[in-house]
């Protein structure tokens, strides 16, 4: 008899365990629904003085959202999504030096960053210049750092 009152408590307890899981999981378990049909393209772009873009001094930042529609606080965001859309999102294709551009020697060091997602994906960016003059020079035609 002992037995049996071990064998239907551990049975009982095993269907409540059983039961409450279920309840508790189809309770949680609602289908995601998505937002939208687009994959996320929201980026903060920043211009800080100093050498380190974790330790850098904030000048300027400014929100750009590309997908579904361009927007932000960015002053052309349409331009910006264009121009970032024309290059594949690399930022690295932005960010060239400009051979015509006549700039001092002087260490004033300038870092650029885009942290965020663009198409779903990840993105940190940042790359550092030698001074102001280098960072205009390599942004000379660039919408998305023109702020």
């Amino acid at each position: 008899m002992r037995h049996n009152r071990h064998a239907i408590f551990a049975t009982v307890a095993a269907s409540a365990l059983v039961l409450g899981g279920v309840a508790a999981t189809s309770a949680h378990a609602a289908p995601a629904r998505a937002q939208s049909l687009y994959a996320p393209s929201a980026l903060v772009l920043t211009v800080a003085q100093g050498e380190d873009p974790l330790t850098a001094t904030v000048q300027r930042a400014v929100t750009l959202t590309c997908a579904p529609s361009a927007r932000g606080t960015h002053p052309d965001p349409k331009a910006a999504c264009a121009e970032l859309d024309s290059v594949g999102g690399q930022f690295t294709v932005l960010a060239k030096t400009s051979p015509d551009r006549m700039c001092t020697r002087q260490w004033d060091p300038v870092v650029i960053t885009a942290h965020g997602v663009w198409h779903g994906k990840r993105v940190m960016f940042s790359t550092t210049y030698g001074n102001a003059c280098e960072l205009a020079g390599s942004m000379n035609d660039s919408a998305v750092y023109s702020f």
